[in-house]
């Protein structure tokens, strides 16, 4: 099964190996399928191109979106509202939150009502992170520069522009919401895809099935 890079649009194998595929292709009945040895139709691979460009498009920018702290400051501030802490329903209490958060303008361009909707929390879920958040916004810090992830809110860890004071800003820029990662999945997926149909027989070749 020796590699061979001479024409690597035609076939990635040596000649010994090409033929002891052959052979095994015409063995192989598959119960009396046959299979040919076609080239991959160009609709077709029109169509995952588009398929993959259509993903890209269409979910911009939410690939790899984190939640910041800063998303869920307003869901913190209304936990201390008189008309949220009357309610002792945890459901009920949730939906009011969220109804008093509706519209509530925009983050880094996006609007925030949106954002909260792709990363819902229960109520339980904000009273753990409620004092950690709460002490965030005593201490001045950016709010945006601290992920929430799972019951911790932590510093992010992207390493940005550096900002006026010296230190490095830590939000996710717009281009990183997870293209990067994905674009080395896709690389892999196509590079392994091309590697196995050219280790086939080149498609000049056709199996004869015993003459059917």
């Amino acid at each position: 099964m020796a590699w061979n890079f001479d024409k690597p649009l035609v076939t990635m194998v040596d000649a010994a190996t090409n033929e002891a595929d052959k052979a095994l292709w015409e063995k192989e009945n598959l119960g009396g399928i046959t299979e040919d040895n076609n080239r991959m139709p160009m609709p077709v691979v029109m169509l995952v191109i588009l398929t993959v460009l259509t993903a890209f498009a269409v979910t911009f920018p939410l690939w790899g979106q984190r939640p910041t702290a800063a998303l869920y400051a307003g869901y913190v501030k209304s936990m201390n509202l008189p008309e949220v802490m009357a309610i002792k329903d945890d459901d009920e209490a949730m939906k009011k939150i969220v109804q008093l958060n509706k519209g509530t303008g925009t983050m880094d361009g996006r609007s925030m009502e949106d954002m909260l909707e792709r990363h819902p929390l229960s109520m339980n879920d904000l009273r753990i992170i409620k004092p950690q958040i709460e002490a965030l916004m005593a201490s001045g810090v950016d709010l945006g520069e601290y992920t929430v992830v799972g019951n911790q809110v932590v510093l992010a860890n992207f390493q940005g522009n550096l900002k006026a004071d010296g230190t490095i800003e830590r939000k996710q820029p717009w281009w990183d919401k997870g293209y990067t990662i994905d674009i080395f999945y896709l690389t892999y997926f196509f590079t392994m895809v091309i590697l196995l149909i050219k280790r086939l027989p080149p498609s000049s070749w056709q199996p004869r099935h015993n003459n059917h």
